[in-house]
C-alpha cells in the first residue's frame, strides 16, 4: 500500500495518448520536409525591373559594382559603410563556398540578380544556388540601399 493518504496515480491512457500525438506530429512533418508534400510555395512574380551585378572587391575594403551585361562600373561601395549589402553578399559567399559547385568567393561564378517585381517586391538570386532574398522584409531603410543599385548609371571602367 501506498503511503500517501489520497493518492491516485496518473492515468495511462491519457498519457500514452499525448506521446502518440507528438509521436504522430513529428512523423507527419518529418514526411513533408523530405517527400514535399503539403508544402505551398507562392508563384514567383515577374519581375518588371531587373538587372545582373558582379561585386568585386578591392584593396582599399571598398566593394565595386559592376553590371553584368556590359561590365560598367555602377557604384562603389566604400569600406565600412553599406553594411547591409556587405552583409548579404557575406551569406551568399559563405553558400557558395559550402554549395557542390566549390565556387570559392562571391565574386566568382554567375553574377547575382536583382529583380523588382510588379508587386515592388524587391530581390537578390544568387544565380549559382538559386537562393532568392526577399529584401523588402528587412525594412525601406535596407531594400533601399540595394534598389538605388537598379537605377544607377554608372561608367564604363
Amino acid at each position: 500500500m501506498n503511503q500517501f493518504v489520497g493518492y491516485r496515480p496518473f492515468p495511462r491512457l491519457p498519457l500514452f495518448a499525448a506521446g502518440g500525438l507528438v509521436v504522430f506530429a513529428l512523423l507527419l512533418v518529418s514526411i513533408g520536409r523530405l517527400t514535399g508534400a503539403g508544402v505551398y510555395r507562392a508563384p514567383a512574380p515577374a519581375a518588371s525591373i531587373s538587372r545582373d551585378l558582379r561585386f568585386e572587391d578591392r584593396a582599399d575594403g571598398s566593394v565595386a559594382v559592376f553590371d553584368a551585361s556590359n561590365n560598367t562600373e555602377v557604384t562603389v561601395l566604400s569600406a565600412g559603410a553599406n553594411g547591409f549589402i556587405r552583409g548579404v553578399l557575406r551569406s551568399f559567399a559563405r553558400e557558395r563556398r559550402a554549395d557542390d559547385a566549390a565556387i570559392t568567393t562571391a565574386t566568382a561564378g554567375p553574377p547575382f540578380r536583382l529583380q523588382l517585381g510588379e508587386d515592388s517586391a524587391l530581390s537578390i538570386e544568387d544565380r549559382a544556388t538559386g537562393r532568392v532574398v526577399e529584401l523588402n522584409a528587412f525594412g525601406e531603410t535596407n531594400s533601399g540601399a540595394f534598389a538605388k543599385l537598379l537605377t544607377e548609371k554608372g561608367s564604363a571602367p
